[in-house]
């Protein structure tokens, strides 16, 4: 393909200075990303050593919810039914109260019921690793309030963009001649060159996708806030309250940390549902019965007025208490068949009725969470309200915007597509990284060629943020699951933030202070050291349980196949810089 030359330079030029502007966020962003396609996993393996949720049958959770109440009323405002898929016919019942100003809920208490039939609650205290990690890659590294956090992601995701379309019109001209000319030798800047050029052409669709999607989850405030001043009226998502918070994490039954999502999602896992009044019904649920697959009618709560009678009636009704678990259940299975719920949370709003959000999956289908579909259900007659984001159940524009979003979690395909997603994570991490080295191998050569004994100071300036932000958060995540088995409950989240900065922090210094001709070679070992430890540091901490088990086997391979890697582009950099000192 025949570009102009001139052509060609400027938008070589505009992919060079993009590309070192974004690069060292979205190495952080994909290297973090791609730990967290395991989020749940990575999850449960941190905390491993707390003490497992108790699962109570489904025909005692109304006593035990009835007890709960009776002794905590404030926790009828926000409550959890967790259903494992380890334990059917069971849940677990867990509570929260909201902090005020805060995306999500605070600190859940399991509650359960002893022999005699007392109240036994304990404090959920989950590892923050997993967590952490994930909002890590949502806010590209940035230690700052998530809104400026995700205000500066989204400009990155747009310069991310540009650099795409630049970089893809620079390699135009040598396509054929370039694609796999790959050269591993003494030429450093031609090998990163090649390396560069081979993983960002065949990796380009995944990159589209990402930079589209992180557009649109950074700024979907403002854009629907303009779609409103535009068009007049309210937005969609200001009708569902409870709405999915920034996409349910990449955990089970969305109540794992993290994800992304649409307008009026923040963190939390919820669904849009519309809360309907205390004592009042609205839409087809009023007049129409959940049926069961044999077509006989679910049974309602004791105290639901009968949906034959009057509005009048109806609202002269004694409040109503939501149906039990197990007709919940069975009323989803009879109208969304092949949809298997993971959890059900309730919420209580002043001045409204109870809104339930019931998160769950459907292999057959695209997920509109990481892992989870979302329901938003009548918790009065167990009639499906809101089905935007429910597996199979969607509308056309819908069933579009699911698809864009479960390209960006991987959360189709099953494992193989998630391992895929682990490998294209890695590889755009290495392609942002291989960037910089490029440019930075491109201006060493022009200053020996002006006749410069040593690199000038912005050269040498980039050379060392390039190696110790890289290396310093590959070394501070390893530096997290390394330390995991030893801290209480597995780190809280403040806890694993200050170390994860606290190591990048030192690895960023220690570039400076080495400076660049040696700082590859010494960070390089140290991260590679810190990830080969970490199934190491699992073996001698506390018990992290069988491993034998996938997970345990994943962890621990997949470290040690980033630390050696790690290690052996050190030595190879040790290597070819004592033969250099030998010529000269």
């Amino acid at each position: 393909m025949k570009i102009r030359g001139d052509i060609v330079r400027t938008y070589r030029d505009v992919h060079s200075w993009v590309g070192i502007i974004a690069g060292l966020f979205l190495f952080v962003a994909f290297y973090a990303g791609a730990i967290t396609m395991f989020e749940q996993p990575l999850q449960e393996w941190a905390s491993a050593a707390n003490p497992p949720p108790v699962s109570t049958p489904f025909e005692r959770l109304p006593a035990l919810m009835e007890k709960l109440f009776a002794a905590h009323p404030e926790a009828a405002r926000n409550y959890s039914i967790t259903l494992p898929a380890a334990t059917p016919g069971q849940g677990q019942l867990s509570w929260s109260i909201a902090k005020p100003g805060a995306h999500g809920h605070g600190p859940a208490t399991q509650v359960s019921l002893n022999d005699q039939g007392d109240l036994v609650m304990v404090q959920d205290q989950p590892s923050g690793a997993a967590r952490f990690v994930d909002v890590l890659h949502q806010q590209v590294g940035l230690p700052f309030p998530h809104t400026l956090s995700m205000f500066l992601m989204g400009t990155v995701a747009l310069l991310y963009a540009v650099a795409l379309v630049s970089g893809v019109i620079a390699f135009l001209p040598g396509l054929a001649k370039n694609l796999f000319a790959v050269s591993i030798g003494r030429n450093s800047k031609k090998m990163w060159l090649d390396m560069h050029n081979l993983l960002g052409v065949f990796s380009l669709p995944f990159h589209l996708i990402m930079a589209l999607t992180s557009v649109v989850f950074a700024f979907h405030e403002p854009i629907f806030a303009t779609q409103q001043w535009l068009l007049g009226g309210s937005s969609a998502h200001q009708h569902m309250q409870g709405g999915p918070r920034h996409g349910g994490g990449h955990g089970r039954g969305g109540v794992a940390h993290g994800g992304h999502g649409p307008a009026g999602m923040e963190h939390g896992g919820q669904a849009p549902v519309a809360v309907q009044p205390a004592g009042e019904h609205q839409g087809p649920s009023d007049h129409e019965p959940v049926t069961g697959h044999d077509g006989v009618a679910l049974p309602q709560r004791e105290g639901s007025p009968d949906p034959a009678q009057g509005n009048d009636q109806k609202n002269a009704a004694a409040p109503r208490t939501p149906l039990p678990p197990q007709q919940i259940v069975a009323a989803l299975a009879a109208q969304a068949p092949g949809f298997v719920p993971d959890s059900l949370t309730y919420t209580q709003r002043p001045g409204a009725g109870v809104a339930l959000n019931v998160a769950g999956h459907d292999p057959r289908y695209s997920m509109r969470g990481p892992v989870s579909g979302f329901a938003g259900v009548d918790p009065y007659t167990g009639k499906i309200i809101s089905a935007d984001y429910l597996p199979g159940h969607q509308g056309t524009g819908f069933s579009i915007i699911t698809t864009f979003f479960a390209l960006h979690f991987g959360s189709f395909g099953g494992v193989a597509v998630r391992w895929g997603y682990v490998v294209l994570g890695l590889g755009g991490a290495f392609l942002f990284y291989t960037g910089n080295r490029l440019w930075i191998a491109s201006r060493q050569k022009q200053e020996r060629k002006t006749g410069l004994v040593e690199e000038t100071r912005g050269t040498r300036f980039l050379a060392c943020l390039t190696s110790g932000c890289t290396l310093g958060c590959v070394a501070g995540i390893s530096a997290i699951f390394c330390a995991v088995p030893f801290l209480p409950h597995g780190g809280t989240y403040p806890v694993v933030m200050g170390l994860y900065y606290a190591v990048f922090c030192l690895f960023v210094a220690a570039a400076f202070l080495l400076g660049s001709q040696r700082c590859d070679r010494i960070l390089l070992v140290g991260a590679g050291v810190l990830t080969a430890l970490v199934p190491v540091a699992a073996s001698f901490g506390r018990q992290q349980g069988d491993w034998l088990s996938p997970v345990n086997q994943a962890v621990g391979l997949t470290s040690v196949l980033v630390g050696v890697f790690l290690l052996v582009c050190a030595f190879r950099k040790i290597r070819v810089s004592s033969q250099r000192r030998l010529s000269a």
